[in-house]
């Protein structure tokens, strides 16, 4: 199966460019980034907190099947309402450092919307080591549970 989530990861780049084009306007897309009961429920994880302003901070909780818990938290550093979210990302007791991530949200017709993430990482190796992971599919996964969480609604 096509995933509609697209990852590019250029040769000897600190950075990946995810995009993905949305069945729905603009403004639902970026109210599931910065409302807590949606993010939860798209991103399958425990949102501790989240103050979606400029200068907020975030905190997710995930369990693994193994029982072990993660932490994921960050800073938001700017925020534009159905424009953009500026925010780092760091995955509690890790190796991976703290990335930057841009996340653009555009309109492009009534009921249609593109997001594009660009995530900048420390290094190369960073970034190398990251998409070692089932980042892609992970992000993929949980875009098609967006998407669905909206529909399902209508």
């Amino acid at each position: 199966m096509q995933q509609k989530t697209h990852v590019e990861a250029a040769e000897n780049k600190q950075e990946i460019v995810i995009t993905r084009q949305f069945n729905l306007p603009v403004e639902l897309l970026f109210k599931a980034y910065v409302e807590k009961d949606l993010l939860a429920q798209w991103m399958g994880t425990k949102v501790i907190k989240l103050d979606s302003h400029n200068h907020g901070s975030y905190i997710f909780e995930t369990t693994d099947p193994m029982g072990n818990i993660h932490r994921f938290n960050g800073t938001i550093h700017d925020i534009e309402v159905n424009q953009k979210i500026t925010r780092t990302f760091e995955m509690e007791n890790t190796s991976f450092p703290v990335q930057l991530e841009f996340l653009i949200f555009e309109s492009m017709e009534t009921n249609a919307s593109k997001l594009t993430i660009k995530i900048i990482y420390k290094s190369v190796e960073d970034r190398d080591k990251m998409l070692k992971l089932p980042f892609a599919y992970g992000i993929n996964m949980a875009h098609n549970r967006l998407e669905g969480l909206f529909n399902q609604q209508n």
